[in-house]
């Protein structure tokens, strides 16, 4: 094994990392760097300093872990959130919600779901938010809590008015948002892992499996798991839902929020409570997919003519918002009608590759969410047809073809998406 492998080994070993995941010219450009930051006369040479310097592997990390995060990234999951805790907030008026976000990364998810509480209306002494990743330079920049352009991404923004106030550097987040969260550091892979906490109401760890192997990724379900109550729920990201239900956690029945349960108790003991309801609003699940309800008139087809220049920004915006309205549709668990919604829109619209990207995108994920692997594949490959560095669709087919056994191919996937990534931050 030569000493790149070796270094490689470490970081699976110790955080999770499986190098393949990201290619192993990103964990060989990390090792270059710290290496010249070192003054290693060679990659031997700096084996024997990582191996040799407590705070050199710390470092290591820093310079291989690239933040890629955003408020409200996935802002169903966030909105179906909020929902979930004032249902629970509100049902037992003693109850102190407990959440954790890891990794928290900068500060923007762990921040996001202290907003999307506050909107839902639960008391800033209902709930408190555990946050934890393995970088202190990440954890650093979340104590800040200042923010630039390129944190504010999904539209809309209107949570930025209520929450941030302006400077001529960027945005400051309000303390009120701050206190809610408790930024920790910590390693998904370490087995004692928040050993002294109990269990969570609500578990975001989204993005992080991607970067680990099958057996890392079967370790790390099971330490989420542990950090999970019975009754509680585990928010992952779209391209790892099918490796929580591989290891028999169950969908809560609300496409796009890409959340899990743990699977109820086969017999329960004689006289032991009922096991309380998730989401007393839930859909019933149903035998037979239901019979298409029309379309909402403003995704029904009609003729579309090329709009002018003037008139494409207008056009951009119904697009943003019919999407939105299909969104509504799939998270109230009607998959068909936001099905037929979607395909409606594909059709009347006219041609603009980046929105047709993100519409191929949705129907993708509606046709995975319902189980029509062949359609979703379909789908997902018109998007990346369409915007070749669409990240979503990347790690969403990337997921698929690791179901179908072409993990080579899924791994493939997502290295492009890590390009995409690192050159679009420079």
């Amino acid at each position: 094994m030569s000493t790149a492998e070796h270094i490689e080994a470490l970081l699976k070993a110790r955080i999770g990392l499986d190098a393949g995941a990201i290619g192993t010219g990103a964990v060989a450009r990390a090792v270059r760097e710290r290496q010249q930051a070192r003054q290693a006369p060679d990659t031997q040479a700096y084996w024997d300093l990582l191996q040799g310097t407590a705070d050199e592997f710390q470092a290591l990390i820093e310079a291989v872990v690239v933040p890629e995060t955003w408020f409200f990234r996935h802002r169903e999951a966030l909105l179906a959130l909020g929902r979930f805790a004032a249902e629970r907030a509100f049902a037992d008026s003693r109850r102190t919600l407990r959440l954790l976000s890891l990794p928290c990364s900068t500060g923007e998810e762990p921040y996001s779901i202290a907003m999307a509480l506050l909107d839902a209306g639960v008391p800033p002494g209902r709930f408190y938010i555990d946050a934890v990743d393995i970088s202190a330079r990440a954890l650093a920049r979340a104590r800040q809590g200042e923010y630039g352009a390129n944190a504010f991404r999904s539209a809309p923004l209107d949570f930025r008015e209520r929450y941030f106030t302006a400077t001529p550097a960027g945005y400051v987040l309000d303390a009120r948002v701050r206190a809610q969260v408790r930024l920790r550091q910590g390693n998904l892979v370490e087995p004692g892992l928040l050993a002294g906490e109990p269990p969570y109401d609500f578990v975001f760890c989204r993005n992080l499996l991607i970067y680990f192997d099958a057996p890392g990724q079967r370790q790390a379900v099971q330490t989420l798991a542990r950090l999970t109550l019975a009754d509680g729920l585990l928010f992952v990201g779209p391209a790892e839902a099918s490796v929580l239900s591989a290891q028999g956690l169950e969908p809560v029945g609300m496409p796009l929020t890409f959340a899990f349960r743990k699977p109820a108790p086969s017999a329960p003991r004689a006289g032991a409570p009922a096991r309380p309801p998730v989401h007393t609003t839930q859909p019933p699940r149903m035998a037979a997919p239901p019979r298409l309800p029309m379309p909402p008139a403003s995704l029904r087809p009609a003729a579309v003519r090329a709009p002018t220049a003037a008139a494409r920004p207008a056009a951009a915006d119904a697009r943003r918002e019919a999407l939105a309205g299909i969104a509504a549709l799939a998270d109230r668990g009607e998959l068909e009608a936001a099905t037929a919604a979607c395909l409606a829109l594909l059709d009347r619209a006219a041609p603009d590759a980046a929105a047709d990207a993100d519409a191929y995108c949705m129907l993708g994920v509606l046709h995975d969410a319902a189980g029509r692997a062949a359609q979703a594949h379909a789908a997902y490959r018109k998007a990346l047809y369409l915007d070749p560095a669409h990240q979503e669709s990347l790690y969403h087919l990337a997921a698929l073809l690791d179901t179908e056994g072409d993990h080579d191919g899924a791994t493939r996937l997502r290295q492009r998406a890590q390009r995409h990534t690192r050159k679009h931050h420079g």
